[in-house]
């Protein structure tokens, strides 16, 4: 049992890094880039106001927003990053400028007329042009931004070309005509790109880089990556291999245990009433994991055919914008679903009795996640068509930000729905939280990370999509990490002791004291490490440090899960392959592999400073993202399932050859997706970007190249193989549903036959 040193670490540890969150919060909204209520030209002609700029952010984000594009690289990857991309035209406009040229012939200059001049002019012009852009005229006492002659030069410009492209859409681009309706429109959507970019381009008072760090890289306009970018990816490196050291040592001095794991036979589960109404929750979310794996598979084919699925034009029915965003809440929906379903077989277990009206309350819960899942994929879908663009449509329409889309009913009714499972859940462990004296033990920790549940997914509520964006993705990122990769971590983690032990595989002792160790590494790196998120943001200096550093020690538990799942896998192997648990075992294995891959390497090789600076915004993101959300917290979820499931359904509805192929199926289709597609499409868009800039790794040029279509292409395979995957577990759960149906059924006509010969008999 951990004794009261190790609970008052814990509380230490966790208070202080969330100290050190609030405080980071706070000098991200002292430093953020300001707004300027007033942006006029040298004459001090009004351009546009910070009423544009919130204007334009708002309708950006009600018809999609980080699902068009990116701004600030956070977002989707086959449009531009609309920052890099409105500050490299600025800074082409004024290099026509510099060089000699006039206004209207300075508008019509490119880039290959920049590298067709000579290398001394070529470098005289790039330093006239950084000096001007880098240049900060933002007055603060009169609230008023003077933009420099190239800058005032290319706003109408950028205007007029933004205009065309959101009027008549673009295949290259996956962006359907009427994104914009009416040229007032383009120009407030214009006027907040150039304001991410004008805070892109421009130096901090009384510093030497801009409000983003210098991101996006862009030689051009004079953006190259800080020194501080580069040392603190050095001190990551150091302090993941110390950090990863050091784990180790405690894990194995604590870690000894002569307890001979010997798994417990498996009886003929008897589930409470309550119990066998998750089952319903296990049959939707996979359902809606097939929904989402298809539409994953739509997706990634439009970096090939624009708006068009093997000719057919979808761009009117379901544009991009539209599959990605319900592939992203689809994800969120059904892990969550199953966590959430776990959670309420457990605490009759835990508890040791059924409450009253339970099952009811639980079906009650089934029927609200469903309406919040039908409502908000309907609302998000509205939103993406122009249908809830107005003032107040991101209520129940599209918010704008990747993984909280949900219009703000629908996400204040999911948080209803959560503070209904945490009483639920509370109800059922209840006895065993009063015969449990310690206030630390096992049950008393799934109350606590029960709670934490709703508490950190209601954070999404602290911003509205007219908050500053550099706040709005502070908070987002408190639900994005802190919600889903700690605190649904610390959550799965106590129901996983809890299964562990219940089935024999632990001692409850040794359970306690892992799920302590497991809880401090999660939260001691974890709270802090939401800053690697924010260090292009308009976010101080000091996050990128914070960021680095314990970024770099999220990896280090993530080593140390593979030593429990080596103990859990001989308990496996000792049993035989006729083990009851046998495949979930296995699918928790799966958790621990993709835990170091995705999550562990993928995720530290796009989270030091230096490659984050080049790689945010590329296809890099999505080898970590498919990996770690997939590979860790999908396999985490459906390892939970069958946990729960091998103890509500019946011993003969249960059928390990479909959970075989499924095991097998997803594993490899994750894995091909990856190797053949992904990782040759990131490295190849990262080693554009370390050449050109951001700018041009993100151009249709680049996006729509032969090599990117045929990296797309060779997914096709792997795609079908997941897909096969998904069916067959969704096949093995609906047969283990309804076979368990089936037997119960013929159980009691067989009983009651008997009742029957027996009166008679009488």
């Amino acid at each position: 049992m951990p004794s009261h040193r190790t609970r008052a670490v814990l509380l230490f540890v966790v208070v202080a890094a969330f100290s050190v969150l609030i405080f980071g919060g706070a000098q991200i909204s002292r430093y953020k880039p300001p707004i300027p209520g007033r942006v006029v030209d040298a004459q001090g002609q009004v351009i546009f106001t910070a009423e544009d700029v919130v204007a334009g952010q708002k309708y950006y984000l009600s018809r999609g927003g980080q699902h068009v594009g990116s701004i600030l690289g956070h977002g989707a990857y086959l449009a531009p990053d609309w920052t890099a991309d409105s500050l490299h035209r600025t800074a082409l406009v004024t290099a026509g400028l510099a060089h000699g040229l006039d206004a209207g012939a300075a508008r019509a200059f490119t880039q290959a007329d920049l590298e067709a001049l000579d290398a001394g002019e070529r470098g005289r012009v790039q330093a006239l042009v950084k000096d001007e852009l880098h240049r900060n005229r933002y007055d603060a006492a009169t609230d008023t931004l003077t933009l420099s002659r190239g800058q005032a030069t290319a706003f109408p410009t950028l205007v007029a070309y933004y205009d065309q492209l959101f009027q008549k859409g673009s295949d290259a681009m996956s962006i359907p005509p009427g994104f914009v309706d009416s040229p007032e429109r383009a120009r407030q959507v214009t006027a907040f790109y150039f304001w991410t970019a004008w805070s892109g381009m421009t130096d901090r008072p009384g510093e030497t880089f801009t409000y983003t760090a210098n991101w996006p890289f862009d030689p051009l306009a004079g953006n190259g990556p800080l020194p501080s970018a580069l040392i603190w990816s050095i001190a990551s490196v150091l302090l993941l291999i110390a950090g990863t050291g050091l784990a180790i040592y405690f894990y194995m001095r604590n870690g000894e245990d002569e307890h001979r794991p010997e798994l417990a036979p498996l009886a003929e589960p008897n589930p409470t009433p309550s119990q066998r109404a998750t089952l319903p929750f296990f049959l939707i979310a996979l359902v809606l994991f097939v929904l989402q794996a298809a539409l994953g598979s739509l997706t990634g084919h439009y970096a090939v055919e624009g708006n068009k699925f093997f000719g057919m034009d979808l761009g009117g029915i379901l544009p991009y914008a539209a599959s990605r965003t319900w592939h992203l809440q689809l994800a969120v929906f059904w892990i969550a679903t199953c966590w959430l379903a776990t959670g309420l077989f457990i605490g009759p277990a835990v508890g040791g009795v059924e409450p009253k009206a339970q099952k009811a309350l639980v079906l009650t819960l089934l029927g609200a996640l469903v309406v919040v899942v039908v409502g908000s994929l309907v609302g998000t879908w509205a939103g993406i068509q122009g249908k809830l663009s107005g003032e107040n449509g991101w209520l129940i329409g599209h918010q704008g930000y990747e993984y909280i889309e949900l219009g703000r009913v629908w996400q204040v009714a999911l948080i209803a729905g959560m503070l209904l499972w945490l009483v639920l859940v509370y109800r059922a462990i209840k006895p065993a939280l009063q015969k449990e004296q310690d206030k630390g033990g096992l049950t008393h920790l799934l109350l606590y990370a029960s709670v934490s549940i709703p508490l950190f997914y209601s954070v999404g509520l602290f911003y509205t999509p007219g908050t500053h964006i550099a706040m709005a993705d502070y908070w987002r990122w408190w639900v994005v990490h802190l919600w889903v990769e700690n605190f649904f971590e610390v959550f799965a983690t106590v129901a996983l002791a809890f299964v562990l032990t219940q089935i024999g595989a632990v001692k409850s002792s040794s359970a306690l004291k892992a799920t302590y160790f497991s809880i401090l590494l999660y939260l001691g790196s974890g709270i802090i490490g939401t800053f690697h998120h924010l260090y292009f943001t308009g976010s101080p200096l000091m996050i990128t440090a914070l960021g680095a550093t314990f970024s770099a020690l999220e990896v280090v538990p993530l080593t140390l899960l593979g030593f429990e799942v080596y103990q859990n896998l001989k308990v496996a192997k000792l049993a035989g392959n006729q083990s009851p648990y046998r495949w979930p075992l296995y699918f928790f294995t799966a958790v621990a592999f993709w835990n170091m891959i995705g999550a562990g390497v993928f995720g530290f090789l796009i989270n030091p400073p230096i490659v984050l600076y080049y790689a945010q915004g590329l296809n890099t993101t999505p080898i970590h993202s498919h990996g770690a959300l997939f590979g860790v917290y999908g396999f985490l979820a459906i390892a939970l399932m069958l946990f729960s499931m091998r103890h509500t359904v019946r011993k003969a509805a249960w059928d390990d050859r479909l959970l075989g192929f499924a095991f097998w199926a997803l594993n490899l289709g994750l894995a091909g997706m990856i190797v053949l597609s992904l990782l040759p499409a990131g490295f190849y868009q990262f080693a554009i970007a370390i050449k050109h800039g951001i700018w041009y790794a993100r151009s249709p040029e680049v996006t729509g190249s032969s090599f990117i279509h045929t990296a797309t292409w060779l997914r096709v395979f792997p795609d079908v193989v997941f897909d096969a995957g998904a069916l067959a577990l969704v096949a093995f759960v609906a047969k283990a549903i309804f076979g368990d149906l089936a037997l119960r059924r013929k159980e009691r006509d067989d009983s009651s036959t008997r009742n029957g010969s027996l009166k008679r008999a009488a």
